[in-house]
């Protein structure tokens, strides 16, 4: 505590950069990007944090800016982006990256250990940061904040209303595994953090986990630096810096293009080209208003676009529809609609800009999780109307800086903007109440203290991580990142089979625990492979590789390895794998708790020409698999990824322990290509004549010891223990 928290945020889709963010540029680089672009810096300013890191992913795409490719980008002295690569590299939207997470979590737990520094706590923005942090907070056993911005079942239930098929929306959205993986995230968060508590009722209250969660409203802040009130400007021309200066000589250079009279206030919308936020519903509103199309014009910042047609469908669908509409209405000369936007300078002074011409803020959105575009408008000192679906709601309760209305009403939205361009009284108090009240309600300094108050909390709460003897154990990822030696070892006939040889291989273990981690190596299953340790009384070791490579298990909470499981998925075919083999008369399917996904077991018998036909059926059908044959009887098909030696050369590769300090144990024909390669092998003196034809092998010790002393044996030879 002493050198401050170490905090690491989540958030992985969009673009994220420091520098001139290209908010609206797409569906997913908008408000949650500037949101903990800002809470970054805004934490890592505070004397009690150390260090702030905003993890994203890593994009080295031509047709973005190299920005996005840096590794590492510093935002303060005390806050960085890091960028961690996963699913290639190309920018993909973020409804095609559920597949890459784990991916994405096992290069963070690298970069971790790099580090030297385990974070204090793992803040996750948006249901598929909050599956990366709780996959690292569970391995690490450090408090998981989860913060949602937007939900999935709210999601759905209203596109469902607007008439799309559950089917169709979880082609489009993959709704179906964001749902799930929200669900399992409110029932493990430590914390909740929410904007406001219609989010939490209308959002969250959607999910079964909802009693489970632990929620808190704190508003995020906006930087008042920045978002200063329009009159400052006016007061002290000599004080703006030329950037601002400019940025509203080319706002007005660019808004006269379409404007027949730029003198009159001006209706201003700001938001992502997306069918909730209603855009439509402002241009009906406006031009079916004889009133206001002669008081006003209207400007609508609907993102950063280069070519329509070259946009997402929904986008495209959007931008398209604004332009039929300001043809149907014959907005010429009335409406304006830019191309582009620069969030950093531009939009403060666009603010600013309505706010001088007595202009309104018009926020339509058929929903509204917070509104930050509300804030910024009103701590710049414009009036606002928004949407009465969300959280605007709470904003205007605490601010009384505008009027809220019901989104599908165009009529309601035309007779507030009315109002408020028309009463120059209400216009100076809701203007005067908006800058006031968010100072007040929303700022980050006042976003940080309550954040940290929760994140204080949670840290105290006591740990109940505990093994099945009773006894306080260390969370994996802690175990797994101190120590530089692994050692792992079969257990029939290998681990298992002297008694009093493995009591003296446990405490030899047990001794050398603070620089040594071991686990089991087996083609058991897991059930199968607790009951043999539990039977001869050995501990939970620090993992289990199960079922001939196929499964990796983490420590006493038996935490599986998502992304292993996620490694062998590619070109498995297990449907079509059983269909083949179903056809050789000589193959006996072994029993239903011997299988499983990435296993498909047989009895057989020891015949090399029965093994090439089963090689040729598979191969016919260009099938990709590796064949593991072992003890004279058992057949196991598994995904050409798997098997036990690839699966140490995972947990190598995933927890930086180098092949040379990692020693393997083995007696028999399903341990041969975990005993090859760079590792230190060992092969007990009990071993299967299978193992003969590896005599020579460089790095591969043939012990005469039988079962656990020859573990021992190995572990004296290679010096992996004093």
């Amino acid at each position: 505590m002493a050198e401050g928290l170490y905090i690491q945020l989540f958030s992985v889709h969009g673009l994220i950069r420091g520098n001139s963010p290209e908010l609206g540029r797409d569906a997913d680089t908008g408000g949650q990007v500037k949101y903990v672009l800002e809470l970054a810096r805004a934490l890592a300013a505070r004397d009690d944090v150390g260090r702030v890191d905003l993890v994203t992913r890593l994009i080295k795409d031509r047709n973005f800016s190299s920005d996005y490719a840096e590794p590492v980008e510093e935002l303060s002295d005390k806050a960085r982006i890091i960028r961690i690569q996963c699913g290639g590299r190309k920018y993909m939207r973020k409804e095609l990256l559920w597949p890459h997470l784990d991916e994405f979590v096992d290069k963070t737990l690298k970069f971790i250990k790099q580090q030297g520094r385990i974070p204090d706590v793992f803040h996750g923005h948006y249901a598929d940061a909050g599956y990366v942090a709780r996959e690292l907070a569970t391995i690490f056993g450090v408090p998981f904040i989860f913060t949602g911005h937007s939900m999935g079942r709210h999601k759905l239930e209203k596109l469902m209303a607007e008439g799309m098929s559950r089917e169709e929306i979880d082609r489009r959205y993959h709704i179906e595994r964001r749902i799930e993986v929200e669900e399992r995230v409110i029932r493990d968060a430590d914390a909740i953090i929410t904007s406001t508590t219609h989010e939490i009722e209308r959002q969250y209250g959607l999910y079964d986990n909802f009693s489970a969660g632990s929620f808190h409203v704190i508003p995020p802040g906006i930087d008042t630096d920045t978002f200063y009130p329009y009159y400052n400007a006016q007061l002290d021309h000599d004080a703006e810096d030329e950037s601002i200066r400019q940025a509203r000589v080319l706002l007005l250079r660019e808004l006269s293009r379409f404007w027949v009279a730029p003198e009159k206030p001006f209706i201003l919308a700001l938001c992502r080209p997306d069918q909730r936020k209603n855009i439509s519903g402002l241009i009906r509103a406006y031009g079916e208003s004889p009133e206001l199309k002669a008081i006003a014009n209207l400007a609508i910042f609907a993102g950063i676009r280069k070519d329509i047609s070259s946009m997402e469908d929904n986008e495209r669908q959007v931008l398209t529809e604004m332009l039929l509409l300001m043809d149907r209405y014959d907005l010429y000369g009335r409406m304006a609609i830019p191309k582009k936007h620069d969030f950093s300078t531009e939009v403060p002074e666009l603010y600013r800009l309505c706010a001088d011409k007595r202009g309104v803020f018009v926020n339509p959105a058929l929903v509204e999780p917070f509104g930050l575009t509300i804030i910024e408008a009103s701590s710049c000192g414009l009036p606002i109307v928004a949407t009465k679906e969300g959280g605007p709601v709470d904003i205007v309760n605490n601010c009384d800086n505008g009027i809220l209305v019901d989104p599908t009403s165009d009529a309601e939205i035309a007779d507030a903007c009315r109002r408020i361009l028309v009463d120059q009284e209400l216009w100076e108090r809701y203007s005067h109440n908006g800058i006031n009240g968010v100072r007040a309600h929303y700022s980050w300094s006042a976003h940080c203290n309550r954040t940290m108050e929760v994140i204080r909390k949670v840290l105290e709460e006591p740990s109940s991580r505990v093994d099945r003897d009773g006894d306080e154990t260390l969370p994996v990822g802690r175990r797994l990142t101190g120590v530089d030696r692994l050692m792992i070892t079969d257990v029939d006939n290998t681990l298992v089979g002297d008694e009093p040889s493995l009591a003296r291989l446990l405490e030899i273990l047990e001794a050398g625990r603070a620089r040594l981690a071991w686990g089991v190596a087996t083609g058991r299953n897991l059930n199968r492979t607790l009951g043999v340790l539990a039977e001869h009384g050995v501990p939970l070791p620090d993992f289990i590789i199960a079922a001939v490579g196929t499964e990796i298990y983490y420590g006493p909470d038996l935490i599986p390895d998502r992304g292993w499981q996620r490694h062998l998925e590619r070109h498995w075919k297990e449907d079509v794998v059983r269909e083949v083999l179903s056809g050789l008369d000589f193959l006996y399917p072994q029993h239903d708790e011997d299988q499983s996904r990435y296993k498909i077991s047989y009895l057989m018998e020891d015949d090399p020409e029965l093994i090439a036909r089963v090689h040729q059926a598979l191969q016919e059908r260009k099938l990709r698999y590796n064949l593991v044959f072992s003890n004279g009887q058992f057949l196991d098909i598994l995904p050409f990824r798997a098997s036990k030696g690839k699966a140490v050369r995972y947990l190598s590769y995933k927890w930086e322990i180098p092949l040379p300090r990692i020693m393997v144990c083995g007696d028999s024909g399903n341990d041969a290509e975990m005993l090859r390669g760079d590792t230190c092998g060992l092969v007990v003196g009990n071993y299967s004549h299978e193992l003969d034809g590896l005599r020579g092998l460089r790095r591969l010790r043939f012990s005469r010891g039988k079962y656990a002393a020859g573990i021992i044996d190995g572990l004296e030879f290679y010096r992996f223990v004093e």
